[in-house]
């Protein structure tokens, strides 16, 4: 098995949407839905226990798992065969990634979106969602199937974080938020 530790630097601002559970974190008496969005905004930001955000785990293994499946590279002496199901089943980003923002610092950005969440569907509603503008991290990713190659892998997490991105209104979804550069691969066999 490898170990990539890659060095990721945001190329856009980061937006997270996580769903905030009302049974976690009910209405008060008379709050309206606005009045309830605007209380709670920090909450769709994934965060550890110690309230310092996070890139979750599986956002990047999901972001290099599309990235790889448009990259339809094909694999050397296997006829048709590209990286796509080796990677899906063989490389995981191990932890979430720390940005070492206090949930508490995180600024606001304000949106008008589609109440229901389905795009054209009629009326909008004001919302508000975590949003970092600039970050730093490391990720630490295992490839566990011996197939993908450490120039392969490499461009696969290039690509996710130029076209596929992470979080909220990221280029996979047609937005332009939570694009990423990668500015290292520090690698070991375990």
């Amino acid at each position: 098995m490898k170990i990539c530790l890659v060095t990721i630097k945001s190329a856009t601002p980061y937006s997270q949407s996580k769903a905030v559970d009302p049974d976690q974190f009910p209405k008060l008496e008379k709050e309206s839905a606005d009045g309830w969005d605007k209380r709670l905004w920090r909450e769709k930001a994934t965060y550890d226990s110690s309230g310092i955000v996070c890139i979750p785990a599986m956002a990047l293994k999901m972001s290099v798992d599309e990235a790889v499946k448009r990259l339809n590279i094909g694999i050397p002496g296997r006829g048709k065969s590209t990286y796509t199901k080796f990677f899906t089943a063989g490389q995981i980003c191990e932890a979430d990634v720390s940005l070492g923002i206090h949930k508490d610092d995180l600024e606001q950005i304000d949106i008008w979106a589609n109440a229901d969440g389905v795009r054209g569907s009629g009326k909008r509603v004001r919302r508000r969602f975590p949003i970092i503008k600039e970050y730093e991290a490391v990720a630490r990713f295992a490839i566990l199937d011996d197939i993908i190659p450490e120039a392969i892998f490499e461009q696969a997490i290039t690509e996710a974080g130029r076209l596929v991105g992470i979080g909220r209104f990221r280029p996979e979804k047609g937005g332009f938020l939570g694009r990423f550069h990668v500015t290292g691969f520090q690698w070991s066999t375990v």
